[in-house]
């Protein structure tokens, strides 16, 4: 699961790039200099200004604006592509019956929101009939290069259904459609950036929750989209002569000061006692990880509501046992499967500025905490006839259990929308664990043997926060 939220971190920065840099690119600011009395035209009774051009920068550059993004997600699509099986692995043991069609469905809303509020005329980056040709060239980059692809590669899916897989066509149409929006819309207000590419995220991560795709074609996926509306955009604004219809009309929306956001967090998560003590085999929780979403809304300058959605696992050592009455097995290893929970949270948020660039906030949240299943095996250390060297022994699964957490962070504002926040938070609950013995090891069909205890889960988490303040 830590390789399915890495991606979606991937996906978020890359997203925050391109917003930023499109930003940059429309709404320049330039500096004004008041020349002095004694410069003054004896003619001209009136101030004159002096605009300076602002020199541009490697990022302002039209191709890197273009291609970055891009870059960046193949980039990641081929680094990972040795390592396919690791996130399908961790998909079946957290969620081996997953089934939603939400991402066949949620890859056009970016566009339907589009061409929504078009209809309701909102006034966006450019009219109706411009808002189709760049939609539409850009639909059409983005399948060509997709069909092309996938058709050559023949790389076969997770679940063994076609030879379709690279790259994945739900994402690349997600992202095409998240740019589309930023595209029109990000220059009105960057909660419509935001929308889009959270959708977009959302669907790609469907597509691996579905097994439907490997995380490499998500990467591409994901790339090949905000490629393809680029470059949609940009022929079309050529054939134009200019970025916009309405750009000269348009500003930003000021926000209203209060600290609201959006943010990923990623992090390490130190169990305060070991979580596998009821067992009393020897094994011991290790140093986890936490990772997922968090946000809230503020009311004011100080006061807020909010929440998260984060994943939280810690592995188990092996531990190793000697079976005395069959001391010919020589060792028996046994191994269990990491330990973790969904945990969902909703409570007040309260945030201090330290200055311009510094903030302070604070949380208390309650929730819920669901917990994965996982598998205790054994190995023995030697060959003996009618013993299979390794099998699962019991299953184990958290019953779900109400959760608190409490937590504060520092966050540093590179400017008014994006920061970096380093954060710390305990967590507490209290699950039944269920332990099941395996089928394999029953003695008669009837048996089945069930073992429950309560076992406290509490832990401290430490990591960073890329959050976006709107």
């Amino acid at each position: 699961m830590i390789r399915l939220i890495k991606c979606s971190i991937v996906l978020i920065l890359c997203f925050f790039h391109t917003s930023g840099t499109f930003a940059q690119q429309m709404f320049r600011p330039v500096s004004l200099e008041v020349v002095s009395a004694s410069r003054r035209s004896p003619a001209d009774d009136t101030l004159s200004f002096m605009i300076r051009k602002e020199r541009k920068t490697f990022f302002d550059r039209q191709a890197v604006r273009i291609g970055l993004a891009p870059a960046i997600f193949f980039t990641a699509s081929a680094l990972t592509w040795g390592e396919r099986e690791s996130i399908r692995s961790k998909r079946n043991r957290y969620i081996p019956g997953f089934r939603n069609v939400f991402d066949d469905y949620m890859q056009y809303a970016p566009a339907a929101a589009v061409y929504g509020m078009k209809l309701a005329k909102v006034r966006g980056r450019n009219s109706m009939p411009r808002t189709l040709l760049s939609h539409g060239t850009s639909l059409v980059i983005m399948g060509a290069i997709v069909n092309s692809i996938k058709y050559t590669a023949q790389v076969e899916r997770p679940d063994g259904s076609t030879r379709n897989s690279f790259p994945s066509g739900h994402t690349a149409m997600a992202f095409t459609n998240a740019t589309f929006m930023h595209k029109e819309y990000g220059i009105v207000n960057p909660l419509y950036s935001i929308a889009g590419y959270s959708g977009a995220t959302f669907t790609a991560l469907g597509r691996s929750l579905n097994n439907r795709h490997w995380r490499p074609d998500i990467l591409a996926g994901a790339g090949i989209g905000i490629l393809s509306t680029q470059l949609g955009y940009f022929f079309i604004d050529k054939l134009y002569g200019n970025e916009g219809d309405h750009i000269g009309l348009l500003s930003r929306v000021e926000g209203n000061g209060h600290p609201s956001y959006l943010s990923v967090k990623l992090g390490n998560a130190t169990a305060m006692r070991n979580l596998m003590g009821l067992l009393e085999n020897g094994a011991r929780t290790k140093l986890g990880f936490e990772s997922g979403f968090e946000g809230a809304w503020f009311i004011g300058q100080h006061w807020g509501i909010g929440g998260e959605f984060a994943f939280m696992s810690f592995p188990v050592s092996p531990s190793d046992l000697l079976d005395e009455d069959s001391p010919e097995l020589g060792k028996v290893k046994l191994k269990t499967e990491s330990i973790g929970t969904l945990n969902l949270g909703i409570g007040p948020h309260y945030a201090l500025g330290l200055g311009h660039q510094w903030l302070f906030m604070a949380k208390a949240e309650t929730g819920l905490a669901f917990g994965a299943k996982g598998k205790m095996l054994y190995e023995i250390e030697k060959e003996y006839p009618g013993i299979e060297r390794e099998a699962e022994m019991f299953s184990y699964k958290p019953h779900t259990a109400w959760r608190g957490c409490v937590g504060s962070s520092i966050t540093y504002k590179f400017h008014d929308e994006l920061g970096l926040s380093f954060y710390a938070n305990y967590n507490y609950s209290r699950p039944t664990i269920r332990f099941n013995l395996s089928e394999s090891l029953r003695e008669t069909e009837d048996e089945n043997l069930r073992i429950e205890a309560e076992q406290t889960f509490d832990y401290l988490g430490i990591g960073l926060r890329l959050t976006a303040f709107f």
